[in-house]
């Protein structure tokens, strides 16, 4: 049961993030927020067996080569989810890709030290 509520605020987490990542100057372009989540949705399962498939490449270049997966996953999740656009092409890629890094860090640092402390 805990790894089901994990994965469901891993994937609003993600939601936020980019949806956030959409209202920045990043050349990211979100419809809605119901769009963000069918994005976070396709972004979390084409990053899962992309990382896979990447592991040795993960292995060889000390974890580099995770962020070529994630500006190609960002790409695909872009060109899957209608209503999901990259403005700029590969350049928002990147941009959003290092902007929904940081945001998605800064989301997960503030659940784990303003509401994990108060639930335990």
């Amino acid at each position: 049961m805990n790894q089901i509520i994990s994965l469901i605020i891993v994937w609003l987490v993600t939601a936020i993030a980019l949806y956030i990542v959409s209202k920045l100057p990043t050349g990211v372009e979100i419809d809605s927020f119901g769009k963000a989540m069918v994005s976070a949705a396709v972004f979390g399962l084409v990053n899962a067996v992309l990382q896979f498939i990447a592991t040795p490449f993960n292995w060889i270049t000390f974890g580099l080569f995770s962020w070529v997966i994630n500006i190609v996953v960002f790409a695909l999740a872009a060109w899957l989810v209608q209503g999901f656009r990259l403005r700029w092409g590969i350049l928002s890629a990147i941009i959003g890709a290092i902007a929904l890094a940081i945001i998605t860090s800064l989301i997960r640092y503030g659940i784990n030290t303003f509401i994990f402390p108060i639930v335990a």
